[in-house]
């Protein structure tokens, strides 16, 4: 009986230690495969530019800022195997890091390989507190005949392979957004209201003659 029940326990172990074989090379061979095609695929993070801005108008009561704006935001895909879902995207603009507009809610897309988009949110503000650093500093710049701005757009990102898709990724972009008078001069008495425009006397308003210098590369950060 004794030799028996070794031999059980022998044959009990063996079955044991080759299954524990087998799951450790099934796991080890897995592994091997995602790393290859992690490796072969490497999804590159998606390009951002900011096309144009066009500054409406500006109210720039203290310590609030009254700001309304059209941007023109466009994104490629730079992966050739890779697809993107775009996923809660948030616009909004800063000034000196204090938001001025509330976030706008961009539609949510698939961008296919080597594709680009191009949204056009509407941002705006309607008194939003700043710091009253941040008012003077808007006035001395607008005074001045430029204003550099930052239209940053917050969401999640999904890669797409095949059928597969991926967890959701934070994306979080930056596009600097330079605001300049025609010609470079300086906008000349950019605050008074105009005395046909039924505007209170003293109110800082303004319908701006600020305008876009250039298309800008976004930071990108995924």
């Amino acid at each position: 009986m004794s030799k028996e029940k070794h031999h059980r326990d022998w044959i009990v172990r063996r079955c044991c230690g080759s299954i524990c074989a087998c799951f450790l090379t099934l796991a080890a061979v897995v592994g091997f495969i995602i790393l290859v095609i992690y490796l072969a695929l490497h999804p590159s993070k998606p390009s951002f530019y900011l096309q144009d801005v066009q500054l409406r108008s500006i109210d720039l009561t203290d310590p609030a800022i009254t700001i309304d704006l059209q941007a023109t935001i466009a994104s490629r895909n730079p992966n050739e195997r890779v697809g993107v879902y775009y996923k809660s995207l948030d616009a909004f603009a800063t000034y000196r890091d204090e938001p001025v507009t509330v976030p706008v809610v961009l539609p949510a897309i698939y961008q296919g390989h080597k594709d680009a988009s191009v949204w056009s949110p509407v941002m705006s503000g309607d008194a939003v507190p700043v710091s009253s650093y941040a008012a003077d500093a808007m006035r001395q710049d607008i005074a001045a005949g430029y204003v550099l701005l930052h239209v940053r757009v917050e969401g999640r990102v999904k890669w797409k392979v095949g059928s597969w898709v991926s967890g959701g990724y934070h994306l979080f972009v930056n596009c600097p957004a330079l605001l300049a008078a025609s010609g470079g001069g300086a906008v000349g008495g950019a605050f008074a209201a105009s005395a046909t425009s039924g505007v209170p006397a003293g109110v800082n308003v303004t319908t701006v003659s600020l305008k876009f210098t250039h298309p800008a590369d976004c930071t990108v950060d995924v």
